[in-house]
């Protein structure tokens, strides 16, 4: 069996806004919607959603049970930090094999990358999506001044669905909690694994649409792209 975590549990501090982000209204909908919509017509067998207390009663009556989202089978309390909710998403999951982790921020995933996913880690046993950069990249000093240019053929946005052995995964995010002073560095559980356990993570193509919702400008072009998606779909 393979499973999906969705957070959900972000406060989106730079939106500027009391709501938080994944909760906004994009085109009529919550943006945590359309992310479970996505994982609900892909392969994932089940769902387990990490959220705050505080929308926890929201998000199932108002999203899961309302939309009618079957495979929602768990949920889990959010955490201080990502890396909490990811371990708490983690220890509320039984009897999976494989498990995509994915930022509930993140409504343009669709159903074909999140298979591609699961089509992927089965085979590299960890991955995670990642597109290329489009702009120039530099180095700035502490004064602002530009230095080195990175070669951007090397460098890849790293985005979600990120893909483990569930087990692989679970271990190494428990080993992160008794070694969290020393490793504030980590950003996504792609590196959780790489250093706790020592498995690299193969990058594979995600998907330019595939934004998170940051700012008021990304839900601007968030809904553009749903526009799109409508008409080509009429």
């Amino acid at each position: 069996m393979n499973c999906g975590i969705l957070l959900a549990g972000g406060k989106g501090k730079r939106m500027n806004s009391q709501i938080p982000k994944q909760y906004l209204s994009l085109r009529g909908y919550p943006v945590l919607y359309y992310s479970l919509k996505a994982f609900e017509e892909s392969d994932i067998d089940e769902i387990i959603i990490v959220a705050s207390k505080d929308y926890m009663d929201y998000i199932k009556n108002d999203i899961v049970l309302k939309y009618e989202f079957k495979k929602v089978k768990a949920y889990a309390l959010s955490g201080k930090e990502r890396m909490d909710s990811v371990k708490n998403g983690l220890l509320e999951v039984e009897n999976c094999e494989y498990v995509l982790i994915h930022d509930g921020a993140r409504p343009m995933v669709s159903p074909k990358l999140i298979n591609d996913c699961l089509k992927e880690v089965k085979k590299y046993k960890a991955i995670v999506t990642g597109t290329p950069l489009k702009d120039t990249i530099r180095w700035i000093d502490d004064k602002d001044f530009g230095g080195a240019t990175l070669d951007r053929s090397r460098l890849r946005n790293i985005q979600t669905p990120q893909g483990f052995l569930f087990e692989e995964i679970k271990a190494a995010h428990l080993k992160l909690q008794e070694n969290r002073a020393q490793n504030e560095d980590i950003t996504d559980d792609a590196m959780v694994l790489e250093r706790f356990l020592g498995r690299k993570s193969v990058i594979i193509m995600g998907d330019y649409k595939n934004i998170k919702i940051t700012t008021a400008e990304d839900l601007i072009i968030a809904g553009a792209f749903l526009d799109e998606k409508e008409k080509n779909n009429s």
